[in-house]
């Protein structure tokens, strides 16, 4: 049985885990504040694969290609009409579409990271005997010669293992003082703002070119667009940014009101530098796995499967061929 560290338990640490679990390694999970408490769960969580293009969304010629570049792929859109919006999403204001093209993505929808990952982490326990500690920040790796076989946590404490898998998002480099075993981080900055309660009946995100929206459960609104905020920005709900994000909200849904914003939240997402996900063994060594991806809740399901799959199964899955870490070190 293959002893296996995961570092954190976000969305794509809970994925992980649980396949590992699934498929037979004795897996043990170190997070270091509480289930879902990074990232995940300061996330718009919206699931996609959309192609994100430098031009603003609202470009026309950008969106209708787009939409047939993801055609192309047997990824399901299509086109409707004003009235088939009306149906779908009777609160938005049809004043506000005008003529607009709007597309329609059947498959897409979003996510509740934190009871996602409990989801993933509990079954992973009751199932198939997972260990999930909560409280325990890593802060170095163990090594013998150029092999990890373990983790060092902020008190001291030592787990040994056969495979460590870095799962620790925008804090993967803080888990070793090795700087040969950084990857190379570009993260940005996610400001998320919330309303409370409100009269509207959304059911699922609606991305315009006045603000990117979706329900949060509860009758609230989670809203995001595009932010130069930085991560050290001092928060409040009633900051600028936060009620102008609001008003435009009322504006796609007068039925809301005259409503201030409830809370913001602001995060860092995990990027490597170059954009793309880092999936596979570190270089350089051995023992020692990452899965760091800006794309967690829509890629954790099909990344813990095969990371689990070259862990356990000792398969090298060709999807992830483009996305490996040794790219960062050749």
């Amino acid at each position: 049985m293959i002893r296996t560290i995961v570092i954190g338990a976000g969305v794509m640490g809970a994925s992980v885990a649980y396949r590992l679990a699934q498929g037979g390694a004795a897996v043990t999970v170190l997070e270091a504040a509480r289930i879902g408490g990074g990232t995940s769960g300061i996330s718009f969580a919206w699931t996609n694969a959309h192609r994100k293009p430098p031009k603003p969304y609202h470009d026309r010629p950008a969106q209708r290609e787009n939409i047939e570049h993801l055609r192309s792929w047997g990824y399901t859109a299509e086109w409707i009409t004003l009235r088939q919006v009306q149906e779908l999403e009777p609160d938005i204001d049809p004043a506000t579409i005008g003529d607009a093209p709007v597309a329609f993505f059947p498959q897409e929808g979003w996510l509740d990271p934190v009871v996602y990952a409990h989801a993933m982490l509990s079954a992973a326990r009751r199932r198939h005997g997972a260990t999930i500690i909560c409280g325990a920040r890593v802060v170095d790796l163990i090594m013998a010669g150029d092999r990890v076989t373990g983790v060092r946590l902020a008190d001291g404490t030592q787990y040994k293992a056969d495979i460590v898998v870095n799962c620790a998002g925008r804090w993967t480099n803080e888990a070793t003082r090795h700087a040969g075993l950084h990857l190379p981080l570009a993260p940005t900055v996610g400001f998320l703002v919330f309303t409370p309660p409100v009269a509207a009946s959304l059911s699922r995100v609606v991305r315009t070119p006045v603000i990117d929206m979706r329900p949060d459960g509860a009758g609230r609104l989670m809203l995001i667009a595009d932010t130069t905020l930085s991560f050290d920005a001092k928060l409040s709900p009633a900051m600028p940014e936060a009620r102008d994000w609001v008003r435009r909200a009322r504006q796609l849904l007068p039925s809301i009101g005259e409503v201030e914003p409830e809370a913001v939240r602001i995060a860092l997402r995990p990027m490597p530098t170059d954009g793309f996900s880092a999936i596979g063994p570190m270089p350089r060594t051995s023992g020692y796995y990452i899965a760091i991806t800006h794309s967690g809740v829509t890629m954790s399901p099909f990344l813990g499967a095969v990371v689990a799959d070259e862990i356990v199964g000792g398969r090298q899955r060709a999807e992830l061929a483009d996305f490996r870490p040794a790219r960062f070190f050749n």
